[in-house]
């Protein structure tokens, strides 16, 4: 059993940044590849970026590429997700997940465990 908990969102002016973080516990049995998605209401989970178990490798909705940038510090077990740039669209519940593989994923089905999300919201 693996808990994730994201942190890190609150309400922010539009062009400005946020860093979320996702704090990974319990049986982790070592580096999966981890991803962020994001929802809005009455929308299904929306992809936003994904990183390798490594770190060596990184992925990006469209929507995101250019000002969302997606890390992780493996001895500290987290993940991070810092948005430059933000954007009213950009309101979203943000939720962190962890792979069953060492590659980028990029749907939601690719994900065994999720946090509970962070509200991420955008003023403009």
């Amino acid at each position: 059993q693996v808990q994730l908990v994201e942190s890190g969102g609150g309400l922010v002016q539009a062009g400005g940044s946020l860093r979320l973080s996702c704090a990974a516990s319990g049986r982790t049995f070592g580096t999966r590849a981890m991803g962020w998605f994001r929802q809005h209401p009455g929308q299904e989970r929306e992809f936003v970026a994904a990183i390798s178990g490594t770190g060596g490798n990184t992925y990006y909705a469209d929507s995101v590429k250019g000002r969302f940038t997606i890390s992780r510090d493996n001895a500290k077990n987290t993940v991070y997700l810092q948005i430059n740039s933000l954007k009213a669209e950009d309101t979203a519940v943000y939720f962190c997940a962890r792979s069953y593989s060492l590659l980028v994923k990029i749907t939601a089905r690719e994900y065994e465990y999720w946090g509970q999300g962070t509200q991420v919201t955008v003023s403009s």
